[in-house]
């Protein structure tokens, strides 16, 4: 199922990261930029959510759609965390923490799946709130200003980013708890 509109979509969203990095790189004034790619990443984001609803709606899920609809997710996340490192309005230890635990907790899904034991890491509430969390501040700090005149973006950008930092510590050590008995038994 390479070519249902779900997955169309989650290609989309696939071709669309570099352009929300390449923003920064167009000759606008810096607000435009950081508009553009916010709304760029926006759109992004509510593709994820979407392309899930239509698989599960029009019956088109699929174990390829599984495997890269998270993919999508991480790229888009990692790309706009270098991007807003670069741009110094994120730390770089909570970079290096979000993207460790993509990367870490993705080699363990990997292999709990070679091993058989997939059900263990399967994606928990917990991982999904760190997902909400993660999407709600990387376009507060991509915008990086005054919203309606009124919210600092930056101020709640910052305090969501942090938030999503401990997130992602507790779900990675809850996956790692989780995967943990199936470890053991393999490495026997």
């Amino acid at each position: 199922m390479f070519f249902t509109v779900p997955t169309l979509l989650t290609w989309g969203r696939i071709i669309a990261i570099p352009l929300v990095v390449g923003v920064f790189y167009l000759p606008l004034e810096l607000a435009q930029r950081n508009l553009l790619a916010t709304v760029l990443f926006i759109v992004c984001a509510l593709t994820d959510w979407l392309d899930g609803w239509l698989a599960r709606r029009l019956g088109q899920t699929s174990s390829f759609g599984a495997f890269l609809d998270p993919v999508a997710d991480k790229f888009l996340v990692c790309a706009a965390l270098l991007v807003l490192l670069q741009l110094d309005r994120v730390n770089a230890l909570v970079a290096l923490i979000i993207i460790g635990r993509e990367i870490a907790i993705s080699a363990l899904r990997e292999w709990m799946a070679q091993i058989g034991a997939s059900r263990s890491v399967a994606v928990s509430m917990l991982g999904k709130l760190k997902t909400m969390v993660q999407m709600v501040a990387i376009p507060f700090l991509l915008y990086d200003g005054a919203l309606f005149g009124v919210i600092d973006t930056r101020i709640w950008g910052t305090a969501l980013i942090y938030l999503a930092c401990v997130l992602t510590v507790w779900s990675m050590a809850y996956y790692l708890r989780k995967a943990l008995p199936e470890i053991r038994a393999k490495v026997r």
